[in-house]
């Protein structure tokens, strides 16, 4: 169990794309606090070894269900099947979803399209679905995973950037429609952070790689973040002690972005 007592224990938290990098360290975060995890992914095979090895390591309860978010019906199965296991949501972490960036001239209508799904419409249909059940439980917590971009964004950044500006956009805006149910939604702007995107690019020292790509990114702390420090702001935003912030667009991003 968690020493930090954030009253997570006996919680019900939904996170999507659990599989690896920041998602699996959200699942196995809450996991050690106590809470029930219900997650999901793609690749059904990557997804249940993750599982396999945070149920090992914590001794917690988690649900992993295959699931493309960009698809309705089964993103409707899969918090049914949550809901099914433990009557109840308290907690949903959005965040499935990968880079992609290009200039404007480079993007078609069906690459706007396939980031519009799986960024924006993924998270506001597991929005529409978890609402209610958190309205009955008397609140809950969302968390939006974006990125700096969305706040500012750098030439050839397309079209992730628009993606995460309707994303802090639709944060703010359940924030404030939801506020008096007791629901809390913040959205978490990620800038460079460890994450299985960027191991896929390694090759030799994975150090080394990640000190260069720093520089090059001119993060002020001279480093990438790490999946667990983001796992900690998540769970502390899902807490008790976070109580009064909903409504923000949090910078994990090092110092990197000129946006605050």
């Amino acid at each position: 169990m968690d020493t930090l007592e954030l009253g997570l224990a006996g919680k019900v938290a939904i996170v999507t794309g659990g599989s690896e990098g920041l998602g699996r360290a959200c699942v196995e975060r809450f996991a050690r606090s106590g809470a029930k995890v219900a997650t999901c992914a793609r690749r059904k095979d990557v997804l249940e070894r993750a599982v396999r090895e945070i149920r090992r390591a914590t001794g917690g309860d988690v649900l992993a269900m295959a699931c493309d978010v960009t698809r309705a019906e089964e993103v409707e199965a899969f918090v049914a099947a949550t809901v099914k296991r433990w009557s109840v949501v308290d907690i949903l972490v959005n965040n499935a979803g990968t880079s992609a960036a290009a200039g404007f001239e480079q993007v078609d209508d069906a690459q706007w399209q396939e980031d519009l799904d799986l960024k924006l419409m993924a998270a506001i249909r597991f929005c529409r679905l978890v609402i209610p059940h958190m309205k009955r439980r008397g609140g809950g917590r969302i968390i939006n995973v974006t990125t700096v971009g969305g706040k500012a964004p750098a030439a050839r950044s397309l079209p992730t950037s628009v993606t995460r500006a309707a994303g802090i956009n639709l944060t703010k805006s359940l924030a404030n429609e939801f506020a008096a149910d007791r629901i809390l939604v913040n959205t978490i702007c990620l800038g460079v952070v460890k994450s299985g995107q960027w191991e896929r690019r390694i090759k030799g020292d994975p150090e080394a790689f990640y000190r260069e790509m720093a520089e090059k990114r001119r993060v002020p702390l001279g480093r990438f973040g790490e999946a667990a420090e983001f796992a900690d702001l998540v769970a502390f935003l899902c807490s008790e002690r976070a109580a009064y912030i909903t409504g923000t667009a949090i910078n994990f991003d090092g110092g990197m972005s000129a946006a605050v």
